[in-house]
Parts: C-alpha cells; structure tokens; sequence
C-alpha cells in the first residue's frame, strides 16, 4: 500500500466550509406544506413557492495575540548547601579579645570570578569585610563592632552574597559561647 505524505488538512476544510455557505447564500430556498408541517427545499415542489431570505449573518472574528511565551523557568541556585563546620550549636570558643577562626562547607565552591563574597553575622549584625575562603578570621575589631557586649552567648551566621550584596545562600545559624581567661580566678 502506497501512503502519500500528508497534507494540511485545515485550508482545504476552510475552503469547503466558506464554499458551502456562498452556495447556501447564492441558492434559493422553497417551502411547501405537508401533512406534518412545513417543508424546506433548495429545490422546487408543486405547490412551493420560493422563500425570500435575508443575507445570511457573517460574524468576523477579531485576531487574537499570539500566545504569550511561556514563562522562563527561573536558573537553578548556585550553591547547594552551606555549613559552619568549625563551631558546633552551643559550642564553646576561647578567646578573650573576641578573635577566632570560622570554617564553613560551600557546595559547589565559591564562584569569586563572579564576585561572590562570604558575609558574616556575629549576633545578627553584619561584619563589615568580605571574604572569599574559608577558614575566615573574625578579628578583635569584628568583634568589638558586631558582638553584643560582654555576653557569654552569642550567635553566628554565614551567608553568600553575589556582587550586588544579593543574598544567594545562607547558613543555619550557631549559638555558642564565648570564654575569656581570668588570672588569679573567677571574681
């Protein structure tokens, strides 16, 4: 069996409809009656008589936009996860100028081409430096600008920020404590 490819089938459908109904428009119509009724015809009985009909009523129908594009997906996250690893929840740092050292898991690795930069909160305030590795050294003067007093608790956070300081990924948040050494004992 021979198959010829296919055709559009919906200009042919068009042309057979706008067809029939200029041929319906052109072609007279005869009514006769019967015992049931009235009857219609496009052809002449005895009896009939040829009806005068109004031209049939054509609808243009407005153009519709194109469909609108489908929304863009937006790009995946950069980063996956992101962990403080060196200080454990309610963990214990030693330090009595308020320094110490903070490591952190990053997945995948920071991307410093495109100007990504690590910001650190200590106590929910943000340190003014950026930085692009890990382990980051909070200073003496970090601390003495972001961290709440002399508390001994304290909280931590690390976050991702790309160049526009848009926020791309951020770390659960580390309580712990902060222990300064005394001489001579406590007081």
């Amino acid at each position: 069996m021979k198959r010829f490819p296919s055709r559009p089938r919906l200009p042919l459908a068009a042309l057979l409809a706008a067809g029939c109904t200029l041929a319906a428009a052109q072609t007279p119509i005869y009514e006769s009656k019967d015992k049931a009724g009235p009857v219609f015809s496009d052809k002449p009985a005895s009896g009939s008589t040829q009806l005068d009909l109004p031209p049939p009523n054509v609808i243009q129908t407005p153009k519709l936009p194109p469909p609108a594009p489908p929304p863009a997906t937006p790009p995946p996250p950069p980063y996956r996860s992101l962990q403080i690893t060196s200080l454990p929840n309610q963990g214990t740092i030693h330090t009595n100028t308020g320094e110490f050292d903070l490591s952190f898991q990053l997945a995948p690795p920071l991307r410093r081409n495109a100007g990504d930069r690590i910001a650190v909160k200590l106590d929910g305030r943000l340190i003014n430096r950026k930085f692009t590795s890990s382990p980051v050294r909070v200073t003496a003067a970090d601390w003495g600008a972001a961290a709440r007093g002399d508390e001994p608790s304290h909280t931590v956070q690390i976050a991702v920020v790309d160049q526009n300081g848009t926020l791309l990924i951020e770390s659960a948040t580390v309580q712990f404590y902060a222990r300064r050494a005394t001489v001579g004992g406590a007081k």
